[in-house]
């Protein structure tokens, strides 16, 4: 079952959900989702440095990326056919009897951005800043401005409250994660 408008109210002002800072209902709450905002901090993958990127160097994976923060006023151009990382600006706890949906919003796809290759779930549990994994598919670059309403989560019921929570997994990689963190995938080896 996913959450209404009403329910998303209510589930925000007991703090069932958490989302820092707090979201204008005005322009951020939806029918049955929440738009979230852009960050100003992206990672940007730094092409020549290495002919291939191996998913188990830890080295690598840290070395092929680099952060960069947009200055207030400024904007992030993102050419097309590339891929960076960026975040939003809202800070979420999801509670261990719900679970997240992350999608683009339709406004920024008709422009050729999508905002996740994989990552659409939000595990119960999942406590930190969302990392966007944002490709541009058109042929025109895009200019993506800090604040912007960018993407849109919302709620599902769970049949009942998860017995291992995300922020209980010994494997959750990434607990609390305020920016857009390199890969840790080599964790998995």
């Amino acid at each position: 079952m996913v959450l209404s408008d009403r329910d998303l109210k209510k589930a925000l002002k007991s703090g069932h959900i958490k989302i820092k800072p707090k979201i204008d209902e005005k322009t951020q709450l939806g029918s049955c989702s929440i738009d979230l905002r852009l960050g100003n901090v992206f990672r940007i993958f730094d092409h020549s440095k290495y002919a291939y990127i191996d998913p188990f160097n830890k080295e690598m994976t840290a070395e092929v990326t680099r952060e960069i923060r947009v200055k207030k006023g400024e904007k992030f151009i993102i050419q097309p056919g590339d891929f960076v990382l960026g975040k939003t600006v809202e800070y979420i706890e999801v509670p261990d009897d719900l679970t997240g949906r992350l999608e683009g919003r339709s406004s920024i796809g008709r422009l050729g951005i999508v905002i996740h290759s994989t990552a659409a779930h939000i595990e119960c549990g999942f406590r930190g800043n969302i990392v966007l994994e944002i490709a541009n598919m058109g042929k025109m670059p895009v200019a993506l401005h800090p604040d912007m309403r960018i993407c849109s989560v919302s709620f599902e019921q769970l049949s009942s409250p998860a017995e291992v929570p995300y922020y209980k997994k010994k494997s959750a990689k990434y607990v609390g994660q305020k920016g857009p963190e390199e890969s840790r995938i080599h964790q998995d080896k």
